[in-house]
Order: structure tokens, then C-alpha cells, then sequence
């Protein structure tokens, strides 16, 4: 008798060739890494008939709800949300197998049809950002975050692109080890797997909106200069505004002075590079525009509540933890 794990995605209209390519092509790497068939996937539709995917092609499936069977891996997958006439059929459908599944899960938009079928009531959630405020308007009882992915009991959402690579690939980990999704990500040229808290990265210019074109100027001026930092006189006459103007507009906009924000931006990266890199870090703190270790280390301690060294070691052990079994 077969010991792999069996996945029903379910491809929901919008769907893209990307993101349905990215879902398969993780197991189909696991597979392949591992030497064995970890995964056996079937690709389902709602109504059991090709879906036409956002490319204008269709794809075949091999049917609908009826063929998923106690103990499957159901993970719905869409890009967009898009009404149809049988969709409170559906939901149920949904809500009737939820107790029979060790996993099921809402891929890119698709926790809108989890939320729908009531089974995202008093769980964390996430969804694709554009998405995210009606969807709190819609569903109050469900507990939204703006993390990439969520795992909550049986219940597993992310968002689209990246944070669908990312939180497949920590659903692998927990089954089969770190040493295997390592594999993946290379084979994927990732550089990173991302960790449930990093927050999905919603654009300045979509926060902000295209009325605000200095604010965003000069934020991409801090992105490009964080080893160097400006000075915020230097910021206001590059973006051509009076200083007063620019620290104005940061306080009406972000909350917080210029200064406060470019500050959080090297934080930020500094503790990219010390989740992903062996760089010292002396290295770290040079890279990030801190003028010595010591400062860079209690700069950091302040915004974080932990020190560099705290925060790599953290790190690793968030790394080990993937391996531990939960799913499956």
C-alpha cells in the first residue's frame, strides 16, 4: 500500500499558468529529490471540466469534489476571486469533507471560498494582499494576518506568487526535513524560504496611492542607499522639497519621521542578511550604515528586542523546526 501523501488541487477560475505550474512543480521536485513518490497529485475543478486558465488555455482535470477521499491533502488554488452560480453547492461540499481531511487549504485568493464554506471561522488566515481588506469586511470571524502564510491546525492559506513557493515548501519540511526543501529551493535558484511572520510585501506606490510620487521617491531613494545612508536634507533636495515639506508628508502618510522610517528599512534588511547569510556581524552592521558593531548591536536590540546574535541563532533554530512532522 502506498505511503505518499495524496493531493487534491483544486483549480479555481481565475487560475494562472504560473501559479498552477509553481503548486505542481514543488511536489513534482520533492518527488524527484527524494528518489520516491512522497506526493501522488490529481488536479480537480469545481464542476469535474477543463479550466481555462488565464493564458487562454485549457486545462484537463481529472473531476470535481466527489473524487477527493478521507485523509487527501485539499488544496484550492485561484488567483482572483470570481462568482459562479453553484458556488454555495460548493462551500458545502467543502464544509462536508473538511472533517475528513488532514489538510485543506487556500491557495493565492482561494481563502475566499474557505471563508465562504465557514471554515476559516477562528482561524488565522492570510490572503493575497489585494484582497485582503474586503475580505475583512466579509468575514469578521476569521482571524486575518498579513503574514505570507498561515498554518492553523488543519487549516493552511498563503498568498500568491513567492509566499505560494514558500509555504508549500515549509508543508514539505514539516513531513520530510529541512535537508529535502533545501534541495527544492536550489532547484528552484531560491534564495530563501521565507518563514510564516514575514509579512507580504504590499507596494509603497499601492499603499500610498499615485498621488504621493515624492513620498515614494524618496523611499525608493532609502532603499538604494542603505549602506550610505542620506540625510534627510539631502533626501528633501534629491526629491525636490524643503525639508519641513518632506518630514510633513512622512508624518501625514507613514506616521513617523524620515529619519524613523529609513532607520526601520536598515533594520529590516540587517535582519534579512542575518537569517540568510554567514556574514559577520560587524559586516552586517557596515552593509545596514551603522558606523561599528556596538552601535549596530544596540540599535538593533532597541528596535527588536534582541540582539544580532540572538536573532541568528533564532534563525536557526526557526530552521530546524521546519523539519519537525505536523502534517501528513
Amino acid at each position: 500500500m502506498s505511503s505518499a501523501t495524496r493531493i487534491a488541487l483544486v483549480l479555481l477560475s481565475p487560475c494562472s499558468m504560473l501559479a498552477l505550474g509553481a503548486a505542481a512543480q514543488v511536489f513534482a521536485l520533492a518527488n524527484r529529490l527524494a528518489g520516491k513518490t512522497l506526493y501522488e497529485v490529481s488536479f480537480l475543478s469545481r464542476d469535474g471540466q477543463a479550466l481555462t486558465l488565464t493564458e487562454g488555455v485549457d486545462f484537463p482535470v481529472s473531476g470535481n469534489l466527489s473524487q477527493v477521499r478521507p485523509g487527501d491533502h485539499v488544496l484550492l488554488l485561484s488567483d482572483g476571486i470570481e462568482r459562479f452560480a453553484d458556488a454555495r453547492l460548493f462551500c458545502a461540499e467543502l464544509a462536508r469533507l473538511a472533517p475528513h481531511l488532514p489538510l485543506i487549504a487556500g491557495l493565492g485568493t482561494a481563502a475566499w471560498w474557505l471563508a465562504s464554506a465557514g471554515l476559516l471561522d477562528g482561524y488565522r488566515a492570510t490572503i493575497q494582499w489585494q484582497h485582503a481588506v474586503p475580505f475583512a469586511e466579509r468575514f469578521p470571524a476569521v482571524l486575518l494576518s498579513q503574514h505570507v502564510f498561515e498554518l492553523d491546525r488543519q487549516r493552511f492559506t498563503c498568498g500568491g506568487g513567492a509566499a505560494l513557493l514558500d509555504g508549500l515548501l515549509t508543508l514539505i519540511g514539516r513531513q520530510h526535513g529541512n535537508a529535502l526543501i533545501e534541495d527544492i529551493a536550489g532547484a528552484l535558484c531560491m534564495e530563501r524560504i521565507r518563514p510564516n511572520e514575514a509579512r507580504q510585501r504590499v507596494p509603497l506606490m499601492v499603499r500610498l496611492g499615485e498621488k504621493q510620487p515624492r513620498v515614494t521617491e524618496a523611499v525608493m531613494l532609502m532603499e538604494a542607499n542603505l549602506e550610505e545612508p542620506l540625510t534627510t536634507d539631502e533626501l528633501a533636495r534629491l526629491t525636490g522639497q524643503s525639508r519641513r515639506q518632506l518630514e510633513r508628508l512622512f508624518k501625514q502618510h507613514l506616521d513617523m519621521a524620515p529619519t524613523r522610517y529609513y532607520l526601520q528599512l536598515r533594520l529590516e534588511h540587517a535582519r534579512h542578511l542575518l537569517r540568510t547569510t554567514g556574514k559577520s556581524i560587524i559586516q552586517i552592521g557596515l552593509l545596514c550604515g551603522f558606523s561599528s558593531g556596538a552601535h549596530f548591536s544596540t540599535v538593533y536590540r532597541g528596535h527588536f528586542n534582541m540582539a544580532p546574535r540572538e536573532e541568528r541563532f533564532a534563525g536557526s533554530a526557526r530552521a530546524l523546526a521546519i523539519s519537525t512532522p505536523e502534517v501528513g
